[in-house]
């Protein structure tokens, strides 16, 4: 890692990817449409294999000319809403989680202290609320898989009728 981004993995991010390499979508036999993302259990999308991660991180100091795209931040990306793309999503580095994108500005100040407090609040709006804990997106399931989405503005067309919110 160190030899290909001169930095290496955040502590918690290597621990996580060690107990699970990312996310796998489970075919849903109702979601005729396939907007139900059952890997996107975590309110700001799909998370990444390592692989995936450092694929688009190097991919991106690639793309930029000259310097960093980064910004010589280091952190790694490691959730997405946009697969297909991706263009944005969430960072983990020693600085905490925060977003990243390569259309605005690539690293926002982060937004959490660390992937263990995030995953906390992740927790906490589970177990015992509020709903917006995590902002706009609130759990909820739909067909046995855990998706958080707006319910003012939803993602979801079809299979929205089919979501129920945990709180």
């Amino acid at each position: 890692m160190k030899q290909h981004l001169g930095f290496g993995l955040p502590v918690e991010l290597d621990a996580l990817w060690r107990l699970c390499g990312g996310t796998e979508h489970q075919y849903i036999e109702n979601d005729e449409q396939g907007e139900v993302g059952s890997g996107a259990f975590l309110p700001h999308g799909v998370m990444f294999s390592l692989a995936q991660a450092v694929d688009l991180r190097l991919a991106m100091l690639g793309r930029s000319a000259p310097g960093d795209m980064w910004g010589g931040a280091r952190v790694l990306p490691w959730l997405t809403r946009d697969e297909a793309g991706p263009e944005q999503g969430r960072y983990a580095g020693d600085v905490g989680v925060g977003d990243w994108s390569i259309v605005e500005q690539p690293v926002t100040e982060a937004v959490c202290p660390s992937i263990s407090a995030y995953l906390e609040a992740v927790l906490r709006t589970l177990t015992d609320g509020p709903a917006n804990l995590m902002r706009d997106d609130v759990p909820g399931l739909v067909w046995g898989c855990l998706i958080w989405d707006n319910p003012e503005r939803p993602g979801m067309l079809d299979a929205f009728a089919h979501w129920t919110p945990i709180h």
